[in-house]
């Protein structure tokens, strides 16, 4: 008898035992990951969030992922609501930058971090961490293409070009603007490169929201008023999306692949590395945003582990409140000659996506 209550005695405590194990491993909360993005209508930002989701996945997190399609009000309820489901930390790329001050000083107040995510977040100093491209260097690529097809450095010229930069609200959109004017600017300066509409100041050749039928009707302007009897040699574009738009307005008056002007690009879209291929758009800046995604999951890992993450600048970006220690990636220029390289071989895109 005696042996039997001991046996009880050793069942309960062993029952016991288990269920705290079983509660305490099955109670660890997994960390909860905002991701904010500004729009589908753009493919890098559907590949980004994929990306992420994927990545933080692996590592075993939870995600929210919530396109806000370039609507400021929608991002800040977007942001609220994952702040008020409990995320540990947020991940966002601003529509606009300077809108997420209230919504991100409620998140300091809860204790959740942000990392700012290829776009600035302005004039807040809650943001931890920026992830983003070296944007100043996009341009440089954009600039140096156009200076090379042009045969610039070779004294070539009088060569007529016309500027486009990206949206005024995008703290990288100046970067962009400035890293080709780096190198272009020399250039009109000698009357080697002519702008016929004398628009060269960024605010004049901005593109609201980056949007592609901005970009068309301005460049309908610019033929119908300054290239009735001229051609146009080269278009500095900063985004493939606008990109698209010039090359809708060259085509309707009349230009044709093979005889098109230089034109740049970014984000190597499936659309435009199909129209460099085409004989129409003839560059863009790949910006592989499996890396960029990657790094922004390193940087929230290394926060949600107390740790400090890995930057590599700590002076470029200032957003008007705080300088913000960042991780700048390479961009890549691609066209026509190494694409293969750059796009295929890395499994960027598959060859049967160029079809």
């Amino acid at each position: 008898m005696l042996m039997k209550k001991v046996w009880m005695w050793v069942l309960v405590a062993t029952l016991a035992l288990s269920t705290i194990a079983c509660s305490t491993t099955s109670g660890v909360k997994a960390n909860y990951i905002g991701i904010s993005m500004p729009t589908k209508s753009s493919e890098r930002w559907v590949r980004d969030g994929e990306n992420m989701v994927k990545a933080f996945k692996r590592l075993g997190y939870k995600t929210d992922l919530q396109y806000a399609e370039d609507v400021v009000e929608n991002q800040v309820s977007q942001i609220e609501n994952m702040i008020a489901k409990g995320v540990d930390l947020l991940v966002i790329a601003p529509i606009y930058g300077e809108t997420l001050s209230e919504v991100l000083k409620l998140a300091d107040e809860q204790g959740i971090e942000v990392i700012s995510y290829d776009r600035l977040i302005m004039n807040s100093p809650h943001i931890s961490y920026y992830a983003t491209f070296d944007n100043y260097q996009v341009g440089v690529l954009q600039g140096k293409y156009i200076e090379e097809r042009l045969g610039l450095k070779e004294g070539k010229g009088p060569c007529n070009i016309e500027l486009f930069a990206g949206s005024p609200d995008d703290n990288n959109a100046p970067f962009f603007f400035e890293g080709a004017l780096s190198v272009l600017q020399p250039y009109i300066n000698k009357g080697q490169l002519v702008v016929k509409s004398g628009q060269t100041d960024f605010n004049q050749v901005a593109t609201l929201r980056w949007d592609g039928e901005v970009a068309q009707k301005r460049m309908d302007d610019l033929l119908s008023a300054h290239y009735s009897t001229e051609t146009v040699d080269a278009v500095l574009s900063p985004y493939d999306g606008i990109s698209i738009g010039v090359i809708s307005s060259l085509r309707g008056v009349g230009y044709e692949r093979g005889k098109m002007p230089v034109i740049t690009g970014q984000d190597a879209e499936l659309a435009s590395i199909k129209s460099i291929l085409a004989g129409y758009q003839t560059q863009t800046v790949f910006k592989d945003t499996r890396r960029l995604a990657e790094q922004a999951v390193n940087m929230a890992e290394a926060i949600l582990k107390g740790e400090k993450p890995e930057i590599n600048d700590t002076s470029t970006y200032d957003n008007g409140v705080k300088v913000v220690p960042s991780y700048l990636l390479p961009p890549v220029s691609v066209d026509r000659s190494n694409y293969e390289e750059i796009l295929i071989d890395s499994g960027y895109y598959l060859r049967r996506d160029l079809k």
